[in-house]
Formats: structure tokens, C-alpha cells, sequence
């Protein structure tokens, strides 16, 4: 394997480069990338649970707890103190929060759009397709991944 052209490590260094930046513009913010990806997570898709929100922000549900109870403890989610059903408790956004993720957000596209800078709208467009069809087909062969 020759290393330079090998797509799993581009990807991986890609995915590393992407990783820093986002930390360094997150960190004055007093935030992390799970930090980020779980007050993103739960904007888009409110009431998520515990488990879920840990497997959309890749971590472990254990991980993603003590994190959800330092959100709480700084007023950036609120969970319910009893589930509704079953043993999950839903989590949402407190206004806060939401502040905190704009600033965030804004952070984090001023990233995504220097790393892209020298794509073209059609290259930028195809990278995404491309990185969403690989994730499918690798997914397709392991659904549990």
C-alpha cells in the first residue's frame, strides 16, 4: 500500500486535519468537537436519548453521560426527570444552549468552508456524494457499523 495515494489514509488524515482546526476554533468557545456534535444533534433531532445521541456523536454512551450531565449542570440541556417510556430520558436545548451552538456553528463552517476553498461548487458537491457513498457501501457490507 502506498500511503500517499491510499484513499483509507487520506481519509484519516483528512478526518485529523478537520478534527484540529475544529478544536482550536472550539476550545476559545470552552467546547469540544463531542461537545459540538451533541448540541448539533440535538438541535436537529430534539429529544434524543442518551444512546442515540452517543452514537451520533461516536462516542460511548458512558462518555456521552457524563458530558449530557455537565450540559445540564451548565444550564445548556434539560432532561426530563422521569422517561416518558421505557428507561431514556429525552434531552433538548435550552435556550442557552441554542446560543452557544450558534456561535459554535458559525465556528465551525468558517472550517469547513477554508478547507474547501479551493473546491469548485461541482468538486465540493462530488466530495460529498462521494464520502456519502463510500460510508453506504462499507455500511452495506457491516450494518452494524
Amino acid at each position: 500500500m502506498h500511503l500517499p495515494t491510499s484513499v483509507g489514509y487520506l481519509l484519516k488524515e483528512a478526518s485529523s486535519a478537520l478534527r484540529s482546526a475544529m478544536e482550536a476554533v472550539l476550545r476559545p468557545l470552552g467546547m469540544n468537537v463531542t461537545h459540538y456534535s451533541c448540541l448539533e444533534l440535538l438541535a436537529q433531532r430534539p429529544g434524543l436519548s442518551n444512546s442515540e445521541l452517543a452514537r451520533g456523536a461516536f462516542v460511548t454512551r458512558q462518555s456521552m453521560n457524563v458530558l449530557l450531565v455537565a450540559l445540564e449542570r451548565d444550564g445548556l440541556v434539560s432532561r426530563a426527570e422521569h422517561a416518558s417510556s421505557g428507561r431514556a430520558l429525552p434531552t433538548e436545548l435550552t435556550p442557552k444552549g441554542r446560543r452557544q451552538l450558534a456561535t459554535a456553528s458559525a465556528a465551525v463552517r468558517a472550517v469547513e468552508v477554508r478547507m474547501t476553498a479551493s473546491f469548485s461548487d461541482v468538486e465540493r458537491a462530488g466530495l460529498g456524494d462521494l464520502l456519502s457513498r463510500a460510508v453506504s457501501s462499507l455500511r452495506a457490507d457491516h450494518p452494524t457499523a
